[in-house]
């Protein structure tokens, strides 16, 4: 396919010499000012645009800066046509974005292979961005083919907490976005890679894979020697999860699995478990989820009890304000919890 190319210069006659040497090879679209080349763009999208520096109304420095701050026309490459030889227009050039000057006035030959370089450069950049992306993609679905895995293999063996994991998952997401909207601890959740976190809450409980039938799928209240036993899941499960990171490397859901899984049981006034870690100790994906884990629990049928309502859930996570949960996340979390109800329906 013919490449398309936008050539913008002032200059008419420059516009003629350049366009006559191009048309040859490539389409090209003439243009006098930068105006009318951000005119064309909003029709066509070049593959290279040449650019004159010194233009009346906007220049060429100035045009590139309105480029580079498009996320649709950044990419495209741009080769400045000037008569400046000076170091530090140059260097400025490169700067804002430039991939290259031709000097005016210029060869044929020049043009066309600078121009026919830097299209190929740019040709295989495109075709490694896309592989590249292709290879993240497969990652992120073995990723997540392996975390359903693992979580299917813990919910199987669980008679009493069907849907939990995709449902405290979900749950996780809402709470998520909510505090972002709210601007609760929205610094450092926009610094998550929030997918990926919500991914790996699904192996907070990954390490009931170790506890016994008998006290995993009890159909009544546990033994204070069994509650014990219970709560080594979370040790459980890190160790498993610290395997998996030596095996495998440092991937960052992993990471944050490792973090869930371990402190999700901690509470805010320091009466938690394994560590009795309080306050802003317990690391916020695990604040999240000790709500969401409690919240789904409750509103969940057990062998041992009926669900309760929403409401009646909603005010025990309320009443536990503080001492279990973060204040400041319970309250994003009765905003939120609309969407948690109608996502979770049972």
């Amino acid at each position: 396919m013919q490449k398309t190319i936008f050539l913008v210069d002032d200059n008419a006659t420059n516009l003629t010499v350049a366009e006559e040497a191009l048309v040859k090879y490539y389409r090209v679209i003439a243009l006098s000012s930068a105006q009318q080349m951000f005119a064309a763009l909003e029709k066509f999208t070049p593959d290279l645009i040449l650019l004159d520096i010194e233009m009346p109304e906007m220049s060429g420095f100035e045009a590139m800066k309105r480029l580079k701050a498009n996320t649709v026309f950044s990419e495209i490459p741009v080769i400045f046509l000037t008569g400046r030889t000076d170091s530090v227009s140059e260097a400025y050039g490169i700067e804002t974005g430039a991939r290259d000057f031709i000097m005016k006035p210029f060869s044929e030959p020049v043009l066309i292979n600078r121009i026919r370089y830097h299209l190929q450069i740019d040709e295989i950049i495109r075709e490694r961005t896309e592989l590249l992306t292709k290879r993240t993609e497969q990652l992120v679905r073995l990723q997540n083919g392996i975390v359903y895995t693992f979580a299917d293999l813990v919910e199987s063996r669980d008679n009493n907490t069907g849907g939990h994991i995709d449902r405290t998952a979900g749950y996780m997401k809402i709470l998520s976005d909510q505090m972002i909207s709210e601007g609760v601890y929205a610094d450092e959740i926009l610094k998550w890679d929030l997918e990926s976190v919500v991914s790996s809450a699904r192996l907070h409980d990954l390490g009931k894979i170790a506890i016994p039938d008998s006290i995993l799928n009890k159909p009544g209240p546990l033994t204070k020697e069994e509650f014990e036993k219970m709560k080594t899941h979370t040790n459980e499960s890190v160790a498993i999860i610290e395997k998996a990171i030596k095996e495998t490397g440092d991937a960052e859901f992993l990471q944050n699995a490792k973090l869930i899984a371990a402190y999700h049981h901690e509470s805010w006034d320091g009466s938690g478990y394994p560590n009795g870690l309080k306050k802003y100790e317990i690391p916020l994906q695990a604040r999240l989820m000790a709500i969401v884990d409690v919240y789904d629990a409750l509103v969940s049928e057990r062998p041992y009890k009926k669900p309760f309502s929403n409401e009646e859930a909603l005010e025990i996570i309320k009443q536990s304000s503080g001492k279990q949960f973060d204040p400041l996340i319970v309250d994003v979390f009765v905003n939120a919890n609309e969407k948690m109800k109608t996502a979770g329906s049972h």
